[in-house]
């Protein structure tokens, strides 16, 4: 009941913003309400209501009226100072303020790009030059060049898989001594979006077959690439596995037998449980979870691939891992953009993709906004002793934007926080959060649906803590009152006893202290209703 009362509360909140020329409908203690104010709630009500008779405008008026008392009392008996008010407040103002912190048109080219990157792959290989963590101006212009020279060696005929065995700093690029593990020569098969960081995904994608990309960075260095070829993605699939660790000729006789039992009409999932060396998928008659290009090693790929019809096995074959019989379960072909789009958005707001998002909007803001940096007031930390400094040195502006005034101890304190990056990319990054976090502080004056949506869940968790403190706390511990209640009416009840309708009697005596509760709200106030603009809306809707 009390999730039902929250739901119709926050259909009945009224509007901050609204129409400047809308006309008054009704005053409360001095307080107007226009015609649009109401006309707002009635209509947002109209989709709940099932009845003619709960329709009447006149009743919603009513009801419209006892909620605005019951508001107007939260707030003067000071509800709204509560701490687990304030908190969750404050939690609910965060998750609503989160898609103004995206830019929206952004996010849906995004996405588009997402879903063509899924339907196709790209099959690359790159050379990577890593650049330190604690990283410097000269570190990157060294990386830079080197990466540069590289790929000048490509594009003067070079090979490119010798010039990335010798000089990428990618260590599966090369072969690997200890572990008997061979190098890939730079080569990453192929893979789809979300398979990579973006922006080496991006590089990729924008790289024409047969070319060199140029030189682009991400966080663990600078790259080079060179897509050998495009193809339409073959979706994912489910397989189930038997898999013998021993890559000897016991292993190898072993995993014959079992493909020979498979050929007998053995059952896969029983030879699995029985002989496979994956402990984690035995159990389950080998089965793995459904998977795309670029996530297995590629013999075990290819094999999964090229498996054409559910319940199909393929022959033994051999990996890093052992040996392997595989059997398809299902393919999972790529679907519709219609299908996917939920999906897609999902991870580009929750991966590496939605900081460009928030660049965007940051660059928005950044013309829009008036911001200064006091260079001057900067200078302080490029001191050695900046650590050992008092906060009362620290109090110069460092950032204004508008008319907020940030000073160098607010940036201290972010830098502290942050290591290994130069303090001018640092003070970047507090430039662009502060930016942010002016924006986010003034939501409400400057997004209206914003401001609207967070009064109603203001005013709604008001009256939901009014209503556990006046009604059904009281309704729940008042057990003389119950039972008073409950003499008053026995002709209603009997002949049954208290304690066997106890939940029916409950409900009636909520009812009893809210309608008394109304009248003497309703007693207290001073209410004013405009009957010529009430009839007009009557007289409006009822024609419709």
């Amino acid at each position: 009941m009390k999730k039902l009362i929250l739901l119709v509360v926050l259909c009945f909140s009224s509007v901050l913003f609204s129409q400047k020329k809308s006309k008054v409908l009704l005053t409360i203690d001095g307080e107007k309400i226009t015609v649009s104010d109401f006309k707002r709630v009635y209509e947002k009500n109209l989709d709940a209501i099932d009845n003619e008779d709960a329709k009447d405008v006149e009743k919603n008026l009513d009801l419209y009226i006892n909620y605005k008392l019951k508001v107007k009392e939260a707030y003067h008996i000071k509800l709204d100072t509560l701490p687990s008010y304030r908190k969750e407040i404050e939690t609910y103002k965060n998750q609503l303020s989160a898609p103004y912190m995206q830019d929206t048109v952004f996010i849906n080219k995004l996405v588009k790009d997402a879903y063509f990157r899924t339907k196709n792959e790209v099959k690359a290989k790159h050379i990577l030059i890593k650049t330190p963590k604690s990283l410097t101006p000269k570190d990157t212009l060294l990386a830079y060049q080197k990466i540069t020279e590289i790929r000048n060696r490509v594009l003067n005929g070079e090979d490119f898989e010798i010039v990335a065995r010798e000089t990428s700093e990618d260590p599966s690029a090369r072969d690997d001594a200890k572990s008997g593990r061979k190098g890939n020569n730079g080569n990453l098969g192929y893979f789809s979006a979300f398979r990579m960081l973006y922006s080496f995904e991006t590089a990729a994608y924008n790289t024409k077959v047969g070319e060199v990309s140029k030189p682009f960075r991400t966080r663990y260095g600078y790259h080079i690439l060179k897509v050998d070829a495009f193809r339409t993605s073959k979706g994912e699939v489910e397989v189930a596995h038997i898999l013998l660790n021993d890559k000897g000729a016991k292993g190898e006789e072993l995993i014959n037998d079992i493909y020979k039992k498979l050929q007998a009409d053995e059952q896969f999932k029983a030879l699995a449980r029985k002989y496979s060396d994956d402990t984690g998928t035995k159990t389950k008659g080998g089965k793995l979870r459904k998977f795309g290009t670029g996530v297995m090693v590629k013999p075990f790929e290819e094999v999964a691939f090229s498996l054409q019809k559910e319940g199909e096995y393929s022959k033994p074959f051999k990996t890093r891992f052992g040996w392997h019989i595989l059997q398809l379960t299902k393919k999972h072909p790529v679907l519709s953009f219609k299908e996917l789009e939920k999906e897609l958005k999902n991870k580009v707001r929750s991966g590496d993709r939605a900081q460009l998002s928030k660049d965007a909007v940051i660059h928005k803001l950044k013309n829009k906004y008036s911001i200064s940096e006091n260079e001057e007031a900067k200078r302080i930390f490029d001191r050695k002793d900046i650590k050992t400094m008092s906060k009362d040195s620290m109090q110069a502006i460092i950032l204004s934007i508008n008319d907020k005034k940030i000073t160098q101890e607010e940036f201290f304190g972010f830098l502290k926080s942050k290591r290994n990056k130069p303090v001018f990319e640092i003070f970047n990054e507090f430039k662009n959060r502060e930016i942010l976090a002016y924006y986010k502080e003034n939501l409400e004056k400057t997004e209206p649906e914003f401001a609207e949506v967070l009064q109603e869940y203001r005013d709604g968790l008001l009256l939901f803590e009014l209503m556990q403190q006046k009604i059904w706390e009281k309704s729940s511990k008042d057990t003389l009152g119950l039972k008073s209640f409950f003499d008053a009416n026995l002709s209603k009840y009997q002949p049954k006893e208290l304690k066997k309708i106890k939940g029916e009697v409950i409900n009636d005596y909520q009812n009893f202290l809210e309608k008394n509760w109304i009248a003497d709200l309703r007693r207290k106030s001073v209410i004013q209703v405009e009957k010529r603009q009430l009839k007009k809306i009557i007289k409006a809707y009822s024609s419709k």
